[in-house]
């Protein structure tokens, strides 16, 4: 029982460190150090389930709030989420061709079958904006595997993964 339990532990690590991609972009006049409380759009459309939906929202006030920051109703600034899943271009394909000649004529047919499953990916988008002020002044943009037929403690892993790689670049460091 407890090397099924340590596979099964094993397993979620792995799934969950799956690669996560992050792009960065971040307004430079911006001093991040008056943002303490933050809030969610109320008409945020985050493009998945109603359960993921949840889940990445509790990883991400974990997050937040792991970092010192608090949810208001009168915050310094708002979050949007947005999300869309995409398939990966497969890459490997099998080719199958006939051909024929003689003398100085020749022909052929060549057909590529594809091989294997294409890949799910997923990307969130992460903004986070002040109206008061400057509008848009962080934002995130994460790719990473996707298993839309994963178990939920597998899902939860993998929001809570992203939200650990895409916060480690909030604030961004101060450049020297």
């Amino acid at each position: 029982m407890k090397k099924l339990l340590l596979l099964f532990g094993l397993s979620l690590i792995v799934i969950s460190c799956a690669a996560v991609r992050v792009n960065y972009d971040y307004e430079k006049a911006t001093d991040f150090n008056t943002y303490k409380t933050y809030n969610y759009y109320s008409d945020m459309n985050m493009g998945m389930s109603e359960l993921d939906s949840r889940r990445l929202l509790d990883a991400l006030d974990a997050s937040l709030q792991a970092k010192g920051m608090s949810q208001s109703d009168s915050p310094d600034f708002l979050i949007n989420v947005k999300s869309s899943t995409y398939q990966e271009p497969q890459r490997s394909n099998m080719g199958v061709g006939v051909g024929g000649g003689g003398g100085n004529v020749g022909g052929g047919i060549s057909i590529g079958i594809p091989v294997g499953q294409a890949k799910a990916n997923r990307e969130i988008v992460f903004e986070f904006v002040d109206e008061n002020k400057s509008g848009l002044f962080w934002q995130a943009i994460s790719e990473s595997a996707y298993q839309p037929n994963a178990k939920p403690e597998v899902k939860e892993s993998q929001f809570k993964a992203i939200v650990e790689k895409v916060l480690s670049g909030y604030p961004p460091a101060p450049k020297k």
